[in-house]
């Protein structure tokens, strides 16, 4: 049987992506699996024991040249089973003109109708279901209803790069959208808070160093190392596996942390762990505020502002987090 798996959305995506392709291993070792995913993300895969070959989807530059020749090469791959984990046009139209026999996808998707498979895709405030389970749903039929966690495979190589010779924290500061970042002098807080023991690691992209640097200048901490922009994503992946604790915002460093089991932290600001991206390591704390708000969440995914100007969701009790993340 050879599979394709197509998630060309973000980091975090990719990582709650992998479960499919564990269990599709599990089910039939002999099978093939390719993964479809975006320019940038590649490197999440590298090296993969379970994916065949992965390819790359260049969204930013000639688009639909590039689609149509991504297209073109999916038809003369001849996969037996194209699963479709987004819900949009493109990877909709990827996956009707992909010549597979079986087409599996959600129902929101707007090509559903020219798919053989679709399943009902639900996100809400009263439905706590993660992500991983919304994901699995897919290939329920094929592969029976067990749960996975998501796996990532850094290297040997990986791993000596990361390596450290005492106790440490990692520290992700940053995301993509405002409203899901703690704010700078929150995370200032909570690092003057970690004893003196840990080495602590700033982690993140390029675009992230400004960010991190700011932080480590408020804290006026020598034993603060800037890894943002210096690591590959398997890297920061292999770092994070023997982090004594990993805070994270609701971003891609919290699933790093799942796909490897490490111990995580994760304040949640305008979002919801009920929408189901919370974390799913064996040790996992979440941290919200710890009262009402008529305006949380402001919307499933995060915001360029807060809405309101007031910004309350992120007024997370720094304490606590210490305290409940064990590592005093």
């Amino acid at each position: 049987m050879k599979y394709l798996i197509i998630q060309t959305a973000f980091i975090g995506d990719v990582v709650l992506a992998t479960p499919l392709i564990e269990q599709l291993k599990k089910n039939d070792n002999s099978c093939s699996i390719d993964f479809l995913l975006r320019k940038g993300n590649e490197s999440l895969l590298l090296g993969h024991p379970h994916v065949n070959e992965v390819l790359v989807f260049n969204k930013k530059k000639h688009k639909y040249v590039n689609l149509f020749r991504l297209i073109k090469t999916i038809r003369s791959n001849s996969y037996d089973c194209v699963i479709n984990v987004q819900r949009f046009f493109t990877t909709g139209l990827i996956t009707t003109l992909s010549s597979a026999k079986v087409k599996i996808g959600f129902d929101k998707n707007p090509f559903s109708f020219a798919f053989t498979n679709t399943v009902r895709h639900t996100i809400s405030e009263e439905h706590d279901v993660h992500e991983v389970q919304r994901n699995l749903s897919l290939i329920k039929h094929i592969v029976g209803d067990d749960f996975q966690k998501p796996k990532l495979y850094p290297s040997k190589n990986d791993y000596e790069v990361v390596n450290a010779d005492e106790p440490y924290i990692c520290i992700a500061p940053s995301s993509v959208w405002f409203t899901k970042q703690l704010p700078d002098f929150k995370w200032s807080e909570l690092i003057n808070k970690i004893p003196d023991k840990y080495k602590i690691y700033l982690l993140g992209g390029p675009d992230d160093i400004p960010l991190c640097t700011q932080i480590k200048l408020q804290t006026g901490i020598d034993r603060i190392e800037i890894k943002a922009g210096q690591l590959t994503f398997l890297q920061s992946a292999a770092l994070i596996k023997n982090a004594k604790m990993t805070f994270t915002n609701d971003s891609a460093p919290l699933h790093f942390a799942s796909a490897m089991n490490a111990p995580v932290a994760t304040f949640f600001c305008s979002t919801i762990p009920e929408f189901g991206f919370g974390p799913l390591s064996d040790i996992a704390h979440v941290f919200q505020i710890d009262y009402q708000l008529s305006c949380r969440p402001c919307g499933l995914h995060g915001k360029k502002e807060c809405p309101r100007q007031h910004f309350n969701c992120a007024d997370i009790n720094i304490d606590n987090a210490i305290l409940k993340s064990n590592i005093l």
